[in-house]
């Protein structure tokens, strides 16, 4: 992991958090690259930003989880970081990874967390291992009717 510090960061986000995003940023002295929809150009967090660029779509899918268009506009921006904010891209492993593989900090976990912290049994398992106490449950993914059955009777 780098320790350089962030000078460009693209919030691949909109709306309140990338608002927020922005203004943190300011007070740490880095820059910051909004991207937005069709419907959004207009948008506060646009405006704040010191850099914008346009995704293109009217729609969520169709443009703030359009990979390709984000990896696009870290390319032209320069960013040599990328908050997610909230909901979109901010639990997805593999946007995470395609984040770093560009040699871009990721400002949030990494891919592989996102992986293990993203069901319910893996989680429990990690825990586990870490020695952490975790409420009683099953440690392997349940199946069947009857395997809930007989955990309901041990519980």
């Amino acid at each position: 992991m780098s320790t350089k510090p962030l000078t460009k960061i693209l919030i691949a986000n909109r709306g309140e958090i990338a608002v927020r995003v922005i203004r943190a940023a300011r007070e740490m002295g880095i820059a910051t690259v909004a991207v937005y929809s069709e419907l959004d150009r207009n948008a506060l967090h646009v405006r704040l930003a010191d850099e914008a660029y346009a995704l293109g779509g009217q729609t969520a899918a169709e443009s703030y989880l359009n990979t390709e268009a984000i990896l696009d506009a870290i390319r032209k921006s320069g960013a040599d970081g990328v908050h997610p904010g909230y909901g979109f891209f901010s639990e997805n492993a593999d946007f995470a990874d395609a984040i770093t593989n560009m040699g871009v900090a990721f400002i949030g976990p990494p891919g592989d967390a996102i992986r293990e912290m993203g069901d319910k049994v893996s989680s429990r398992r990690a825990a586990l291992r870490g020695g952490c106490p975790i409420v009683p449950g099953t440690t392997d993914f349940v199946t069947t009717a009857q395997e809930i059955t007989e955990f309901a009777a041990t519980a």
